[in-house]
């Protein structure tokens, strides 16, 4: 019995890159939703750029935002996960010693960035659609810090050794796309906070299944009853999958065909 889908965003149900929602998935979610199946947005992204993605369907489904910093259902924070404020100042330093990168901080109000770069500025407020704030020294900002990520826009093969090597041992650093290294606040991770979405809703992990196709994917893809990793996924990802899928839509469709 299939209660609920989560699903990863980019490279999964948005082609990287992609910024804008096929309307077949709003369909599909509103079908979904008909024969009792709760839809799950779980993504890296901010809960209001989310919002702003599935714009159709966005009071019908649960977010999973800030790749598991924080949980949201029906406007009610379901969980919330912090990285601990030195440690965070630790890691924007280091992106700044890295150079060449953008540093986006996320906190529950909004994002924040010291980036004077007009490609990511860019990027960020009319791409992604993401509320962020410019300010001149990111270890100004007083507000919680919920994930930070880092962006280069030449790729992840340099950047993503450099911060793994520096912080493995304090924080969880993963990919997430091809220009974003992420930082995951400790206990805060797409598969916790399905976890804890799961009991809020008393639906057993069992009976759901889970997209993804990056690093950040395989707690969740590991903790649903059906983990599907994306054709396309990151190598290794799909080790933590029990099938593989070219298409979410399609598997979506194939289970509305059964249900």
């Amino acid at each position: 019995m299939i209660q609920y889908i989560a699903s990863d965003l980019d490279g999964t149900l948005l082609p990287d890159g992609g910024q804008n929602m096929n309307p077949e998935i709003f369909d599909l979610i509103l079908r979904l939703k008909e024969k009792g199946i709760r839809f799950i947005a779980a993504s890296g992204r901010q809960y209001q750029s989310m919002r702003l993605l599935f714009e159709p369907v966005k009071n019908e489904i649960s977010y999973i935002s800030e790749n598991g910093s924080l949980c949201i259902h029906q406007g009610q924070v379901i969980s919330r996960g912090l990285i601990e404020r030195d440690l965070g100042l630790n890691i924007i330093n280091a992106g700044h010693e890295y150079g060449q990168c953008s540093i986006l901080l996320s906190c529950e109000s909004r994002h924040y960035t010291d980036s004077g770069n007009e490609a990511f500025l860019n990027h960020m407020r009319n791409v992604i659609h993401n509320d962020i704030a410019v300010v001149e020294d990111l270890r100004q900002v007083t507000e919680p810090f919920l994930k930070l990520a880092i962006c280069d826009f030449n790729g992840t093969d340099r950047l993503f050794p450099f911060l793994k090597e520096r912080f493995s041992q304090e924080i969880r650093v993963v990919t997430a796309g091809k220009i974003w290294v992420d930082f995951l606040a400790p206990g805060a991770d797409k598969g916790t906070a399905l976890a804890g979405l799961l009991k809020h809703l008393n639906i057993p992990p069992e009976n759901g299944i889970a997209f993804g196709d990056q690093y950040n994917d395989i707690d969740m893809l590991r903790f649903a009853g059906t983990g599907y990793a994306m054709k396309t996924a990151a190598p290794g990802v799909a080790d933590y999958a029990d099938c593989v899928t070219e298409s979410a839509a399609e598997v979506i469709k194939e289970l509305l065909e059964r249900a």
